[in-house]
């Protein structure tokens, strides 16, 4: 019966835990200060009465017994007032230390004001004053190497483990803080060995017990000497540098860069919660493209949008779910959620509702072609601003597709500006690509009808009323991360090992982020008195192979060695570059510096509108070679590129 008991004690959950408990609980935390603090005792009385003399135990008027569980009582009463236990020993920060400290003076002034009030009253003091002067820093002494010495251990011990060495680019209150995370909580994946400071910052000199040095040639040679493979880039040093340019030189040396998510500058290191900040992850190409942000007039954005009806087709894309998310800043009335996807546009409601509880949003459930069905729409809600965002924009596919493309790009932009001046829209925005620009497929050749379309049809309204409809119309090139656009397919290839796939050597795209491109439709449909096509800045161009040799670096592997790159020749209706503009166009600027106006052909509304009348009735006889015939009628500058459609270009 004993046995049985006891072998059930030895399986029971008290010794489960003992293996995996990481630190001491409170009340042993608390036993281990008592021991020393009972040791710091002692210790000072065999320096008072057998190193100093000034102590005479035999002479006391109570003994020394008495006087010991005296003190100790007293300092387990600091220690409880102080919470000195409550800490994890092996994570003591310099608030530990100062608790510890401020329990001992405590104890000692209590004890000193004890024996004045005893000497007073009874004329004589029942503790010894020397004693007690010994004891207050010796017991502070026992107890700081306590939390000192297990901290070392454990760092040390983790050290042992193999853990990557890594170093901090930045050395502002952020850099110091992931040191402090990395160095002070457990189960970091990394061990920081130092700081990098640029070539006209301080260096050389110890900043939180580590190492400032350099940005230049020797570092990288000292890194690679001690296999330091990974740099942390601190968030206020991403604001400060150009990621694009000044983290190149890390790629380039094959340094895996590491980052934490964005936090706001921080005055007081002592106020961090450095549990927050514990993530830690691999810096995506998305953040080395991403460019400073924009800022943009929001009164003039809120003077239109807000307590407005507000209307964005394709809701549920790309462009269009980020417009959505930033119109709710300026509190419309009711956003109007038009798409043909259903259950994008379920997942899109069920995220608004989430993260904007006081904002009302109304999902329909439409396609831009069917004309009757967007006409009831127009008269149900009364949009009165809208963002023209559904579209076909995959090249290839349209190259394929014509017809498909002509009734979604041309058929239903024409659907949906004919509603918005006949249910007098304020302002109509259309969203339009560079590829519209001299278009070589058939993707761009039917925005560029688009826009021509909206365009004319304004300088016929506004000939005769200068209150009509303002038809905006806004270009942009590549947006990072959208719905099959060439980042996440390159992260998809490198994921399962390659190969990845590149058209051309020197093919380069401009790429501007989601919200950037999003953020300079809203401001341009302020500037926009009507007719307007607004080109946006998109910076330098990229080129997409050294793009794709720098995703392959990023996720730790070596361009061409560990993942192959192949080249699979460019795709129909594809050109190495792209343009923002005509070459017979001209631009003149804004109040935006990112934002420019383009010069473009004007054309007669009746004529054209007859020519596309004409090309939407062809779309829809299925034969494709008779649209696109149409198509470069009206875009003479459209000249088909590696597409079956060369043949009806001029030779």
């Amino acid at each position: 019966m004993k046995q049985n008991n006891l072998k059930e004690i030895q399986h029971s959950d008290i010794f489960a835990r003992i293996p995996q408990m990481n630190y001491l609980p409170r009340w042993g935390v608390l036993l281990l200060d008592i021991l020393l603090s009972s040791i710091a005792f002692w210790l000072s009385v065999w320096i008072g009465s057998g190193f100093l003399h000034y102590v005479n135990l035999y002479q006391q008027p109570i003994p020394i017994g008495v006087q010991f569980l005296i003190v100790i009582f007293t300092q387990v009463l600091a220690f409880w007032a102080f919470h000195t236990y409550s800490g994890i020993l092996r994570y003591s920060t310099f608030i530990d230390t100062l608790k510890v400290l401020l329990s001992n003076i405590s104890v000692g002034f209590i004890l000193v004001i004890f024996n004045i009030i005893m000497d007073h009253s009874a004329g004589w003091h029942p503790l010894m004053n020397t004693v007690l002067a010994i004891y207050v820093p010796t017991a502070f002494v026992l107890l700081f190497s306590l939390r000192v010495g297990v901290k070392t251990l454990s760092e040390n011990l983790e050290r042992n483990q193999g853990s990557p060495l890594v170093m901090i680019y930045g050395t502002q209150s952020a850099g110091v803080a992931i040191a402090k995370m990395l160095r002070s909580v457990g189960n970091m994946p990394y061990r920081p060995v130092g700081f990098i400071a640029d070539a006209d910052e301080r260096h050389g000199y110890d900043l939180a017990g580590l190492r400032v040095r350099e940005l230049n040639e020797k570092l990288f040679a000292w890194m690679s000497k001690r296999n330091v493979r990974h740099v942390i880039v601190s968030p206020l040093k991403m604001k400060e540098i150009n990621p694009a340019k000044d983290l190149q030189q890390f790629i380039d040396h094959n340094i895996h860069i590491l980052t934490t998510p964005y936090f706001t500058q921080w005055e007081n290191l002592d106020d961090i919660d450095l549990q927050r900040i514990g993530r830690i992850d691999a810096i995506r190409i998305e953040d080395l493209l991403e460019r400073p942000q924009i800022s943009i007039n929001t009164e003039n954005v809120r003077q239109i949008l807000h307590h407005s009806v507000v209307m964005v087709s394709g809701a549920a894309g790309s462009i269009g779910s980020e417009l959505v998310r930033q119109i709710q800043q300026y509190e419309p009335q009711v956003t109007i959620l038009l798409d043909i996807a259903e259950s994008p546009l379920h997942d899109m409601v069920l995220e608004l509702q989430k993260q904007y509880p006081g904002s009302r949003f109304i999902p329909v459930i439409a396609d831009v072609r069917n004309r009757e069905r967007i006409e009831q729409i127009f008269s149900e809600m009364r949009p009165d601003v809208v963002y023209h965002a559904a579209a076909y924009k995959h090249v290839p596919l349209m190259e394929s597709f014509p017809n498909e493309a002509i009734q979604a790009n041309v058929l239903g932009t024409k659907n949906m500006a004919d509603m918005a001046v006949k249910y007098h829209v304020q302002r109509f925005v259309m969203i339009s690509t560079d590829k519209a620009v001299n278009p070589t497929n058939i993707m761009g050749a039917s925005k560029r009808i688009a826009e021509i379309y909206v365009q004319s049809l304004f300088r016929k309204l506004h000939a005769k009323d200068e209150n009509c409809t303002k038809f905006i119309t806004t270009r942009f090139g590549n947006v990072l991360g959208s719905n099959g656009s060439v980042i996440p397919y390159f992260r998809k290839q490198i994921a399962a090992g390659g190969p990845v796939t590149v058209t051309h050597p020197d093919i380069i795209r401009y790429f501007m982020t989601i919200p950037e491109a999003c953020c300079l439709v809203m401001e341009a449909s302020t500037l926009g008195e009507g007719g307007e096509i607004f080109v946006f800045d998109m910076g330098e161009p990229v080129k997409i192979l050294d793009l794709a040799r720098n995703m392959i670096r990023l996720a730790g592997y070596t361009p061409e060695k560990d993942i192959p790159i192949v080249f699979t020749g460019l795709r129909p209706g594809e050109k190495l570059y792209e343009e923002l503009l005509n070459q017979k166009e001209t631009t003149i600027p804004t109040v935006n510096e990112k934002i420019m106006v383009a010069r473009v052909r004007e054309f007669d509304f009746e004529s054209v509108s007859k020519e596309i009348d004409h090309l939407i009735k062809t779309s829809r006889m299925s034969k494709p070679f008779t649209t696109v015939k149409i198509m470069k009628q009206l875009v003479p500058e459209f000249i088909s590129n590696n597409s079956i459609y060369e043949q009806l270009d001029p030779q």
